[in-house]
This record gives structure tokens, sequence and C-alpha cells, in this order.
């Protein structure tokens, strides 16, 4: 999984222990900021209720020709010259997996930026398990835990992840079933083809994924001049590069190839692609993501919809 680092601010190792050591320091003060951010987005946040099977009333609306008529509220159509049907709230509780790329690219971070790409994905994931598990959701890490549903859901998989001794450079998707939702956090800095090949299984199974692109603003731009040295967080491979700035144009054609490749392929899926560079806001990432699960929720009566976020 070769990747462009820097070597001046580049912490990245390859002792798993460590790495899991620095992660567990992390997780208190990257909980908080979760919980700030969610607390940033909440007023708009509505969580994924549709109409259903259940007790709870939802809304009044017209009466459709050949619906039951045992459907029809009479109480409230003896108001008005129309007939109303009573719909109630959907109380199915939807899992939704979570997972944050734990590869050691993932340390990067540049003088651009305030936080390093490990900390803003654990950040969107931690606000999202926040969000849903307001929202009476299942939520899952795939290979750290099975699906559960809490009020205190992001405290719960926090802890999971703070306690992990090791996690894996890719999840383990066997588990998801059909329907569910995925949502990854991740530099996808790897070739296109291998990250279609080793989420092709959700496509298979039927559930629905979320990306999002979590990248350094100096990795886009490519600021480097002179000469430079760069060395692959993951492998130690160094490459010395007499005058970077002949190298910017090929790269940033790469490098926004990969990107515009993934997200074609997730909108064709019906799957969602969003980018957030670590000098922005997390809350901009979390609200695309809202808006393109709740598309997903409208549509799901009906089969797969959805677009690209």
């Amino acid at each position: 999984m070769a990747r462009i680092g820097e070597v001046t601010t580049s912490v990245a190792t390859t002792d798993a222990l460590a790495r899991a050591r620095i992660r567990a320091s992390l997780i208190p003060d990257l909980l908080v900021e979760a919980r700030r951010v969610v607390n940033n987005v909440i007023a708009g946040w509505h969580g994924r209720r549709k109409r259903g099977i259940g007790e709870n009333f939802w809304q009044f609306r017209p009466y459709v020709e050949g619906e039951a008529y045992s459907r029809i509220d009479w109480r409230r159509s003896a108001r008005e010259e129309h007939l109303y049907v009573r719909d109630r709230e959907w109380e199915a509780a939807h899992t939704v997996w979570l997972w944050a790329d734990p590869s050691p690219s993932m340390l990067y971070k540049s003088s651009y930026a305030s936080v390093s790409k490990e900390a803003r994905a654990l950040v969107l994931i931690l606000a999202l398990a926040e969000l849903l598990s307001r929202s009476g959701e299942r939520i899952a890490w795939p290979g750290l835990t099975d699906p559960f549903a809490a009020r205190n859901g992001a405290e719960r998989l926090a802890s999971h992840l703070a306690h992990a001794p090791a996690l894996p450079a890719r999840p383990d998707l066997v588990h998801v079933s059909r329907f569910s939702d995925v949502v990854i956090a991740s530099d996808f800095l790897d070739p296109a083809e291998e990250v279609m090949e080793w989420l092709d299984i959700l496509a298979r199974q039927g559930a629905r994924a979320h990306l999002i692109e979590v990248a350094d603003p100096a990795e886009e731009s490519f600021p480097y001049s002179g000469r430079t040295e760069f060395r692959d967080p993951e492998t130690g491979d160094k490459l010395t590069a007499g005058r970077a700035e002949t190298l910017a144009d090929d790269y940033q054609r790469l490098y926004i190839a990969r990107r515009e490749a993934l997200a074609a392929w997730c909108k064709r899926l019906g799957w969602s692609y969003t980018v957030n560079h670590t000098d922005r806001l997390a809350s901009e990432a979390l609200v695309r993501i809202h808006m393109a699960m709740t598309v997903e929720t409208d549509n799901l009566a009906g089969g797969w919809a959805g677009g690209v976020a």
C-alpha cells in the first residue's frame, strides 16, 4: 500500500503495539471533539425516521384510492371534506457499520493542517456513532464489535477502540448484511482498482457504503520544490527528487484521477463519496453523510437509490 509522505512531518510507525498505545491515549480527547462536532450539527439531524410499522404517530396524509379502509382516521377526516390516513413511524432499527483506516499513512499531518488524517477519521466515526445512537440505530465496527443499540454508543465504541491491541489494515466485511450501511473513513491512497476489489463484497451482499476520503491539503496541492525526500510511511521506501516541483503536474493528475474513479464507481452503485480535508471542519463531512444516508432511507422501501454526496 504505497503512500507518499513528507519525512519531516510523518509520525508513522510500523510497530502495531506502539500505534495501539498512541490511539488509546488519543481516544478520550477525540471523543470529546466528536461530541463537540455533534452539538454543532444536531439541530439539523432528524435521524433516519420513515413511515412504516410501529406504535408512534408519524403524520396525517390524504387517503389514496386502493388503500385499506382500516387505515383511515375517521375522526381526523370528519373535520374536513377529505379522507386522511394516520401513518405510524417505522421502528425497526437499522445497522450502520463504522470503520476508520488504521494504516500508518493516516498518521500523516502536514504544516497546512491542525490534525492528522487518523484523528479526523476517528472524530468523524465517533461523531456518527453518537448521532446514530441517539437516533436509536444499531452501530458496529467490523471485527471489533457486533451490532448494538445504546444511547452511549459512541462511548462504548471508543472504549473498544482504546482497548484494542491492534487493528487490521482492512476490515472483515463478511458479516455485513443486506440493506446495512457501511461508513468508511480512509485516505483511499491505494490504486482505485484495489479499493474497488476489496469493497466489491459490499455491493455483492446488497449493502450500501459511504466513503469518506480524508485528505491532507499538502497531499492534494503538492507544495514541494527543490531537493525533497519522500518516504513511504508503510514500507519505509524513500524517493529523493532533485527538483520536486517538476513532479507536481503529473502527481496532481494521478491524485485527482484516483479520486474521480472512486467517486464515479460509487455513483454507479448508488453509494456516496465525500472528501473532507483536514484543514476544513469535520462537520462539513458529517452533514453530507447525513444527507446521503437520508436519501437512502427515503428510497429504501422502493429499492436502492441515491447519489454521490
